[in-house]
Parts: structure tokens; sequence; C-alpha cells
């Protein structure tokens, strides 16, 4: 209906009649004996014509919805209030009609107040003595509401309310107003999606939903009636409780008389209305991320809860963030893929069930855009009962001693994702890649060769006899899982074989720092405290000697996102839960976008991949694999494939990364209640991680296509290397000069060592045989105790100590 042509007259007269009837109804709230008095009716045609006429109304709160990424599935709802406005054409017209009978039946005829309905209010209240009737038309009741809704005050909400002639003067005055600007249809609209109808539900769609399970353009006679009951009382009215049953019957079946007295309905149509059992649903519209459609799709709406109250496009304050997420009425298509998140949540349990101590934890993105496509974990995405709690006693002892009760099987822990009290997990030798990116962007090439000893003594500072130091010192002494992994290597073949002894010293030629540096590139965030100390300069950062084993705490999705840094070629993307919000009036959003840099040259990336490839046995043209530490990965997965496992000292973790250019998968097995766990947390044995992750990667990459890693090309592969000319047994002076003149830069390591030269003269060279071009060269001094070679102790350092944590052992 098209907004109608207003008449000035008759505004003007009504606007003459409400004040005069204003004075009257004033005058007799107050002095009944002079309600009728012409001073009454003057001083209320002035208060009245004084009001304000123009009344701002703001969006009543909607709900938010949230889908997978097909942008059909849904996944949550999110609000403050249940309510989602649909257009009149949407609403069955007999539900239009029900709400005419119920409130107003004079809505089409008057203009905005029903001067009829005001006389015969004021009659009414006047023998009374109290009030005994209203005279409030459906567009005075929206009025009402309106004010209520655009409040900035909690006293304006109340002045909305309160049971006073001011508000009935000023509804009235407003309610005219509305009526000029808007057409019937307009008005009805409005008040049919800003309505309360009890249970949660605001507006008829979300009733529609909550009692009986359809959209309002299905309703009913003795559905819409019952609706329309509803909106005088909703509490009194309520279907679904004990009292409010027959209350909401008797109401039902009072419109539905009024229905036919209006001619909406004939009489027939209304006996047989009246005549259907009333039956509700009583269905609340899940809020929340407890309330997702699948339970474990609940971590994932975790991460996407905390990422939206990070984004400051949504307010200033995480209050207003939260209040837009759930009053905003947005639509918004997550990246959750249904598919992988069930081949994911399908894997983890296939190896750890929910209920065990242990948490598997599986998360998957996107290389490119940064897309976070699953997050799995064997637990329930819930809050412990307090009153029957389900979880068991803490593994840790200081907690259980106490009587603190564990993540298992339920929480809401952002396992995954960290945040909160949550900083991660060690995840051992996946952290060597960044050695290797470090590595590759300072000159060394993939051939880069160390030979690695069964114990390498770096110059790393601990603590004096410290349980990673070389016996009798304070020198960092790792070593490897098996001494067979000892002997001359390449980042392919040490990457492969997961050799400590050669990492740590590369590393070291490298500089720590720049290790570190290529890790935060990547996505690797300190989230502990210790960690963040050790990162925060480069001093510190460069004395981290255990950092390419793996001891920084991370989280299965910022490992999944480092790795999906290279497959990209090294584009960086931030790990984002969104790819399309949509506000009320449809428009996109911006901050949906990936936001990615090129943080990795190309050619780096490459070839780091190149040298990934080979511990998942997978390998390119270019490669020269030796090693592989889940060899079985590449057939099980059926595609092109590159990643790491990795295991902490004492196997108190473990991990695994694999990716293709289309999907990176990491999972951590771990116990987040008791990081110092006694229980050994396996890789290829039943229960271990390697099966979930290249199971979820396997079934996840059903049906798309193999795509091949570009292998890298030119001198990234050999380098540009040279000599190091022999200086055993020469003077360290001697020695200095000669090195300096191939090219090096010199350093000299104050600590001697084993050897059969002479003491205080050079016993030899780390590296020796070749190195990079322009390369740090360390000439280590003989003590003149016989042979020996780098993993000799000697005297310790009198540099001061910097701790370390805890080595991993591969």
């Amino acid at each position: 209906m098209r907004k109608r042509d207003h008449n000035v007259f008759t505004n003007a007269a009504s606007l003459l009649i409400c004040g005069l009837l204003a004075g009257v109804v004033v005058a007799a709230a107050a002095f009944p004996a002079v309600a009728m008095s012409g001073l009454a009716a003057k001083a209320g045609a002035e208060t009245f014509d004084k009001l304000p006429s123009e009344l701002t109304v703001k969006k009543a709160p909607q709900i938010s919805y949230l889908y997978a990424s097909d942008g059909k599935t849904p996944l949550a709802t999110m609000y403050d209030e249940n309510r989602r406005d649909v257009p009149l054409k949407d609403i069955a017209p007999i539900m239009r009609q029900a709400i005419i009978a119920a409130e107003d039946h004079r809505f089409y005829e008057h203009n905005g107040v029903d001067m009829n309905g005001v006389a015969r209010a004021f009659v009414a209240n006047n023998s009374a003595g109290v009030t005994t009737q209203g005279a409030s038309t459906l567009t005075m009741q929206y009025v009402r509401l309106a004010i209520a809704y655009s409040a900035t005050h909690p006293q304006d909400v109340v002045a909305a309310t309160e049971d006073t002639s001011a508000r009935k003067l000023r509804e009235m005055r407003y309610a005219l107003q509305i009526d000029a600007d808007l057409s019937k249809d307009e008005i009805l609209e409005r008040y049919l999606n800003i309505a309360p109808f009890g249970n949660g539900a605001y507006g008829v769609f979300a009733a529609s939903q909550v009692y009986f399970g359809k959209a309002p353009k299905d309703l009913k006679i003795e559905e819409a009636a019952m609706l329309a009951g509803m909106v005088k009382a909703p509490s009194a009215f309520n279907p679904t409780t004990r009292s409010g049953y027959p209350e909401a019957a008797k109401r039902r079946n009072y419109v539905i008389d009024n229905m036919v007295e209006i001619g909406a309905i004939t009489p027939e149509q209304a006996t047989a209305a009246k005549a259907i059992k009333l039956t509700v649903k009583d269905k609340r519209t899940p809020n929340g991320c407890v309330a997702t459609r699948q339970n474990d799709w609940g971590f994932f709406c975790d991460f996407f809860y905390r990422w939206w109250m990070d984004q400051q496009t949504f307010g200033a304050t995480q209050y207003d963030r939260e209040r837009r997420l759930k009053s905003g009425g947005y639509s918004i298509v997550t990246t959750l893929d249904a598919k992988t998140q069930s081949a994911a949540k399908k894997a983890v349990e296939r190896n750890v069930k929910t209920g065990k101590k242990e948490a598997m934890m599986v998360a998957a993105v996107e290389p490119g855009t940064g897309r976070v496509r699953a997050l799995a974990v064997n637990r329930h995405y819930k809050l412990d009962n307090p009153d029957k709690p389900a979880n068991k006693l803490s593994t840790n002892p200081a907690k259980r001693k106490k009587g603190i009760r564990g993540t298992y099987p339920n929480t809401t822990n952002p396992l995954l994702t960290g945040g909160g009290d949550i900083t991660g997990y060690q995840a051992g030798s996946t952290f060597k890649i960044f050695t290797v990116v470090a590595a590759l962007e300072n000159g060394y090439p993939l051939q880069h060769s160390i030979d690695a000893k069964p114990v390498y003594r770096s110059g790393y500072i601990l603590e004096y006899n410290a349980p990673a130091a070389c016996p009798g010192t304070n020198k960092y002494c790792p070593g490897n899982a098996s001494a067979s992994m000892a002997g001359r290597h390449n980042m392919w073949s040490a990457f492969g074989a997961s050799v400590n002894t050669y990492f740590v010293p590369l590393q070291e030629r490298v500089g720590a720092a720049k290790v570190i540096d290529a890790a935060e590139r990547m996505g690797i965030k300190f989230r502990a405290s210790n960690d963040a100390k050790f990162a925060s300069t480069e001093q510190s950062a460069d004395q981290w000697g255990a950092f390419t084993l793996g001891v920084s705490q991370t989280t299965p999705l910022d490992l999944a996102n480092a790795y999906a840094t290279l497959a990209a070629d090294g584009k960086y993307c931030e790990p984002i839960p969104v790819q399309q919000i949509r506000d009320q009036e449809g428009n996109k959003l911006d901050i949906a976008n990936p936001r990615c840099q090129q943080r990795i040259k190309t050619e780096v990336a490459r070839a780091a991949v190149d040298a990934a490839r080979c511990p998942v046995g997978d390998r390119s043209s270019t490669s020269r694999c030796n090693g592989a530490t889940a060899r079985n990965v590449r057939g099980d997965v059926g595609k092109p494939v590159a990643g790491k496992s990795g295991t902490t000292d004492s196997e108190r973790s473990a991990s695994l990364v694999v990716m293709t250019k289309q999907l990176a998968v990491a999972g951590i097995l771990a116990d987040p209640d008791w990081p110092e766990t006694n229980q050994n947390m396996g890789h290829n044995e039943p229960g271990g991680v390697n099966h979930a992750v290249y199971q979820t990667l396997r079934d996840a990459m059903k049906g798309k296509p193999s795509i091949q890693f570009t292998p890298p090309t030119g001198k990234i592969l050999e380098g540009d290397t040279r000599s190091i000319p022999d200086v055993r047994c020469e003077t360290i002076e001697t020695a200095r000069q000669r090195l300096k003149g191939a090219g090096f830069e010199v350093q000299v390591d104050s600590v001697p060592i084993n050897s059969s030269c002479p003491a205080n003269r050079v016993a030899g060279t780390s590296p020796d045989g070749r190195t990079i071009k322009g390369g740090d060269v360390m000439i280590q001094i003989s003590n003149g105790r016989g042979t020996g070679g780098n993993n000799a102790p000697g005297r310790p350092s009198s540099r001061p100590p910097v701790s370390d944590p805890r080595p991993t052992t591969g």
C-alpha cells in the first residue's frame, strides 16, 4: 500500500482534539473535580502543541547468522534479542489481520490516534476512578517500543514504558507524525518486526520460528491468533508454561472472535480454528558458540568470536564489538569447510577418542588466503556442569591434589588457536623449517654441507653443568635421536632425517635472531612469557640455541599457517575465519577479504618446500632426499606433499605438519592440563599424531586435483660456495689472516677443545670443508690434550650464562 496523502485540515483537527483531550486526561489524573474545566483543556492544548513531533527511530537489535563456507549450511546464531526483520509481503495476510483484531480494530481508519478510543477510555477511567482502559493504537504502541530501542540512557527506557499521562501525550504526538510520514502498511510492518512475543522471540519472524518452526508467511489462522494475542502480555500468555498455556488458549480464541468481528474470517473458519488444540514447539533459537549446529564446530566458532572481538572496525571497545555482532543483523559466511571439518573430526576420534586426557588437535588452513578450513580436537565444546561434573581430575599432580578438574572431555578453552591461558605446546623439529628459510635467505644453499657430530658442542651458553650442557661446561650440547644420524648432511637429508646436530650449527652460522625473525614473519606468535622474553631482543634471541629444535610454544593453527606460507610461494596470510560479511542492507564488508603479504621470497619458499618434501616421502626433480621421518604420508595422501614431524624431549608432545598446494594441516598431540606429562606422545603407533594429520589431509583432498609444487632453480640449490683453507695447527693469527684472505668473516672460539695440535694453536674450523662465500668461520683452539673434535668438552666460558629451555630430541 503506497503512502497515503494526508489531509492537512484533518491532521490539524486531530492535533487540536488531542491537545484538548490531553488536558482533560491530565487533569482527570491529577484533579478529577476540574477535569472538564476550560482551563484544563486550554492548558492541555498548549502543552501538547509544545511536545516534539520528530521521532528518531533506531534499528532494533537484529540476530546475526553464521554459515559454513558454502554460504548455506547454518553454523551458529548470535544475538542479544532474537529478531530478524522481514518485509510485510513475507508475513501471511492472516497474521496482519490477527494483530489488528487483537490490538487496533480501527487501525486503517484513524490517523495514528483513535479519538473514539481516547474518549471511550476517558469516560471509562473517570467513572471507575482508576485506569481500566487504554487508548493505545498500534501506531502508539510502535512509538513506545521505538522510543525504548532508541534510548541512550536507562531512564529513557523507563520513561518510554511508565504508566503516566505524560507518556501518553508524547506517544500521541509522535503517533500523529508517524502516521503522516508512513503508510499504514509500513507502520504495520515495523510493529510486527519490533513487538516482543516472549521466550526470547522479538518480531514475528522469530516468534513463528520459536513457537511453530515455520516462516511467518506460512502461519495458519489459529497460529496467527495465538501470536497476536501474546503481544499484550507475553509472560502471562506464554503457552510453554503450565500457568500460561490455558491463558494463551483463551486469548487465542478471543483474538479469533475479533477476527470475525473485523471481517477477516468467517464464523465457520473461527469455529474450526478454535477447535484445533493449541500446540507449540518451544524451540528457542540457539545462541552462541555453545550451540553450534554440530558441537565440534564450537572450537571454530570460538576462534571466529575471538577474531571479531579484535577487529576495531566493529567498535572502539570489546563491548561495542560484541553489541555489533549480537545486534547488527550480519550475515556471515565463515571459512569453515564442512567436508574438511568432518574429515578432521573423524580422523581425530578414530585415533584418540574424546574422554582421553591427551588432546589430539588438528588445524587446517588454505594457503594463499589464510582461510581456516577446520579445527578439530577430541573434546566436547561445552562448559562442564559444576553441579554434576563430567570432567576428570586434572592430570597436573598439584591441581589434582587440590581437587581441580581438567579439560576433558568438556572445555571451551581455545586449545587449537591460543588465547587466555592457552599459550601453546612445543612442536619439536617442525621448527627446523624456520632455520631452513633463514639460511636460504642468507645465502646458504640447499646443498650446504655440515659434518653432523653425534653430539655437537655449540657456542650457546647455558647455566654451568645444565642438563643440556656438555659435561663440565656451560655450552649447549644437543645430540640426535639416534647415533646413526651422524655424518655429512645437506639441508635435504638433514631435514628429512631430522638431524639436530646439523640444524643447531646451521642456526649458529645464520644467527638465531634471524631464524626467530623468519618464524615470526611466517606467523609464529610467542604467547608464553619466557618465549616472548627470548624473542624480544636480538641479543637474547641469538642465545636461544634450542629454538631450531622447537622448544617454543605454538598452536596447531599457527603451525599450519606458517607452513601454508611456504605452500603459497612465500605469501603470508593472516589466519581468518570469514570469507564474506554482509550488513543488514546487504552491503559487503571489506574486512572479510584475505590479508596477505609477500614475506618470504618466492625462490626461498620453493627451496624450503623442496627440502620439506623429504620427511614425508616425496621429492621433486631437484630433491636430494636421504631419510624420512614420516615416509608413508605421500603414498597415503596420494598427492604431492611436503611437511615435517616433531617430537619434544621425553616425547611429552608430538606433532606433524603436512601440506599440499591447496591445504596445510598441522596436528599436535599433547596434554593441555600438564605439559610435563609422563605419558609418551607418539607418531606412527596407534593413537599417534601422524595418522590423524595425514588422514585429515587425505580425506579433505579427495576429488581435488593434484598440483605439483614448483621446484627451485639456480644458485639456491648449489649456492656460491668457497673452500675453507686447512689451518690446523697454525697460529691463531696466521689462521685468521688466511681465512680473511679467502673472503670469510672470522671469529675465534675462546673455549679450547681436545686436539693433537699444540696448545693454543688452531685445532680446526667450524664449518670445515666448504661454506658460502663471505660466510662466518669459527677458529677452534687446541688445548693440546690429544685427539678430539668439536664435541669434546673444554673449560667453561667466562661469558655470562643465558638460560635456555629444555631442548628437543628431534
